[in-house]
């Protein structure tokens, strides 16, 4: 396993380029990004197509930014997930989705199926699961060696996935530029390594997914632990022998371990809700992702009757296109 060290001197960027790319985008997290950062826009109907404009922005730029040999979508599934079956609470916290934004769902998944990408969807399984276990799938059947997987996202609890085979590329916003995400820079964000971040919101929790963590433990407490300790596992192990032995110089100590004792079991839940599960089922075949051609006047049409004129011009050659271009040069 690297250390921060070598991950701040890694010229992971290079090594990366020199790869085919796969591009996962992050579904539903993608679209709820669109929706409260594009400016209200309504179809010819009055419907409200703001998410769907911004998610399809953010696809077709992808495209054409990163030029992948393959491509994918993941999405949640609207059942109950695992998570929240172990713990009610589990993003209890959070409202419904908007009832102008569950028409943008299906219509998003209309242009993706025009474009012709196949899509990964599992009951009981969030599109976080479905995202590491491809991943993990690439490095185990050897296609992360000729291909990196870039996973397209909103979210920052896929960081966690972040290696020599994985980055993570972000959309920006007018204040945030876009950020790619590769191990230096999620040392930099994070304050740990990516194997590190599901410890860290086991200690620190996470108030979006009503993750609780340790009460009284924050980010820069939750950091210097890890630092010091590497890992969850490692720190409750001191802090047993530091009750056991009562050690007067322990580097844990006061209130800190005090915190510690009492919440062990929910920091121990809340990693196992933080983590990302990489061995779900799923019948992922790389192949099937390959960038394939696809109906351009079906898009145009989908894209027309939704007033997106402006995306018209983003959209990638197809197979016409290419054998012209092909013939006159």
């Amino acid at each position: 396993m690297l250390d921060i060290k070598e991950f701040e001197t890694l010229a992971a960027q290079e090594e990366f380029e020199e790869r085919d790319r796969f591009i996962i985008f992050d579904g539903h997290a993608l679209l709820y990004r669109a929706y409260h950062a594009f400016p209200e826009l309504t179809s010819p109907d009055g419907t409200l197509v703001n998410a769907v404009y911004g998610f399809s922005r953010i696809l077709l730029a992808v495209i054409r930014d990163f030029e992948p040999e393959y491509i994918a979508v993941a999405f949640d599934h609207k059942a109950k997930t695992k998570r929240a079956e172990k713990y009610e609470e589990y993003k209890a916290n959070r409202p419904e989705m908007p009832d102008d934004l569950k028409p943008q769902v299906e219509l998003v998944k209309k242009v993706v199926k025009a474009l012709n990408i196949p899509t990964f969807i599992q009951e009981g399984e969030e599109a976080d699961d479905l995202i590491g276990s491809i991943a993990k799938e690439m490095r185990k059947s050897g296609l992360s060696d000729n291909t990196l997987t870039t996973v397209v996202s909103g979210d920052k609890d896929l960081l966690q996935l972040v290696s020599e085979d994985v980055s993570v590329w972000i959309p920006g916003n007018k204040w945030v530029r876009d950020t790619e995400y590769f191990l230096p820079e999620v040392v930099k964000k994070m304050g740990v390594r990516p194997d590190q971040v599901v410890d860290l919101k086991a200690l620190m929790g996470d108030a979006s997914d009503n993750i609780p963590g340790v009460k009284g433990i924050g980010k820069v407490t939750a950091q210097k632990l890890l630092t010091e300790f590497g890992t969850l596992e490692k720190l409750y192990e001191a802090v047993d022998r530091i009750v056991e032995t009562k050690e007067k110089n322990a580097v844990v100590k006061g209130a800190v371990l005090k915190k510690l004792v009492a919440d062990r079991e929910m920091a121990f839940v809340s990693q196992e809700l933080a983590r990302i599960d990489r061995d779900v089922k799923i019948d992922f075949d790389l192949n099937k992702c390959r960038v394939r051609d696809y109906d351009k006047q079906d898009v145009i049409d989908l894209f027309e009757s939704l007033e997106f004129s402006s995306l018209i011009r983003m959209l990638p050659s197809d197979r016409f296109e290419e054998s012209l271009q092909e013939a006159l040069f």
